[in-house]
């Protein structure tokens, strides 16, 4: 009786398809810039192959940093992000505040060393 119960099992697993190394290599399929007010941008981001909502909240955080740099700024504010993944693409829609002087609140980032951390780790930027 118990074997009946095991073979099952031990079928379904036989089945699962094996991840590829291509599986766990970031796509990133570009940045949409907006911006809303003289120091207000959204930014929305896609990729594949992301490991969790982070992997496109960091890329919208890359766009944003140099984003702000090319204004001619050094600091970004994190307003918001709404993270989804439909059929295997993730997309980030992130609004920013961006500002030459650090802002007030929680969520604020150094535009040039948040850019050099995204250089560093190979995520595009705008």
């Amino acid at each position: 009786m118990k074997l009946l119960a095991i073979i099952p099992l031990a079928t379904l697993t036989a089945c699962d398809p094996v991840p590829t190394a291509e599986q766990f290599i970031p796509d990133y399929l570009g940045v949409e810039t907006a911006l809303l007010d003289d120091d207000l941008v959204q930014f929305k981001v896609a990729m594949t192959n992301a490991l969790s909502s982070k992997d496109v909240d960091n890329y919208a955080e890359c766009a944003a940093a140099q984003y702000t740099l090319i204004r001619g700024w050094g600091f970004a504010r994190h307003v918001r992000t709404n993270v989804n993944e439909e059929g295997g693409v993730w997309r980030a829609d992130a609004v920013y505040t961006i500002s030459p002087s650090l802002p007030r609140g929680l969520r604020t980032i150094d535009a040039e060393v948040v850019t050099a951390a995204c250089v560093e780790k190979g995520i595009p930027t705008v």
